[in-house]
């Protein structure tokens, strides 16, 4: 009845994200990752100690690196809407995908990917922002101190 779930087929199955961080910059470098994945650790003084020291307590990171490990790295196939909720250790990879050769990635994609992203969420954010006119009026306050009787007043 409770049939045990097979994590085999997913790339970062027995996978330690030291590892994982050393075949990514192996092959793509610091330079490209920080272009990419728009993460700090790959830009300021980037090292394999200190870059796996903030991807182990940031957990929005490591679930990026670990996302682009599975789609760029290993070229599997975008996810579907419900799963994407999922973090990417978690997520079950169909037996009939196999991971493919590692994305051809440059600096010229990346700032064009970057200018997309830009765009794509400046019309995503256009009218979500209320201003002070669409603000409503406050609330007038129903309480006057001369209207109410003091509660302290018999203990004077």
């Amino acid at each position: 009845m409770n049939d045990p779930i097979d994590y085999t087929n997913n790339p970062l199955h027995g996978l330690s994200l030291k590892n994982l961080l050393l075949e990514i910059v192996e092959h793509y470098g610091f330079e490209i990752l920080f272009a990419y994945l728009n993460i700090n650790c790959f830009k300021t003084n980037p090292s394999i100690a200190s870059s796996l020291k903030f991807l182990k307590k940031t957990t929005w990171a490591r679930e990026k690196v670990e996302a682009f490990y599975l789609y760029e790295f290993k070229n599997l196939p975008k996810v579907s809407s419900k799963e994407f909720s999922i973090p990417p250790r978690d997520r079950l990879v169909p037996a009939n995908q196999t991971p493919g050769k590692p994305a051809e990635l440059s600096l010229e994609d990346a700032e064009q990917l970057q200018t997309k992203r830009v765009n794509k969420a400046s019309t995503y954010n256009k009218g979500q922002h209320t201003t002070h006119e669409n603000k409503r009026p406050p609330v007038e306050d129903s309480y006057s101190p001369e209207n109410t009787e003091d509660p302290w007043a018999k203990w004077r």
